[in-house]
């Protein structure tokens, strides 16, 4: 079992995010405007759920890790810190997810 978290990678992506584009992809994706990384976030997401529905646990292993290291590269460009993603998972944990899909239905 590893102790790395999420929010190690997270702060590894913010100070890779302040590097010179020319020394750090993170840099390199952020520097691209928001469509860049989201558009990469998309690509690893499809790639993700490929290798589950294939039942490819190594791959789905993988992508799994390009997925969470997109998505905190998304926030970190966005100025969305982690925990404000965190704050709201907790939030939903207070309920169902039924009923908490459901209540975001409402108008």
């Amino acid at each position: 079992m590893t102790t790395f978290t999420l929010a190690d990678l997270d702060r590894i992506v913010r100070s890779r995010a302040a590097a010179s584009p020319e020394e750090s992809y993170t840099a390199k994706l952020i520097a691209a405007g928001p469509g860049k990384p989201a558009k990469k976030l998309g690509e690893e997401a499809v790639e993700a759920a490929i290798a589950a529905v294939q039942g490819d646990r190594t791959s789905l292993v993988s992508e799994a890790a390009d997925v969470l290291y997109h998505l905190l590269v998304v926030l970190a460009g966005g100025g969305i810190p982690l925990e404000e993603v965190m704050a709201e998972l907790e939030r939903r944990t207070t309920q169902s997810g039924l009923a908490e899909k459901a209540a975001r239905r409402r108008p």
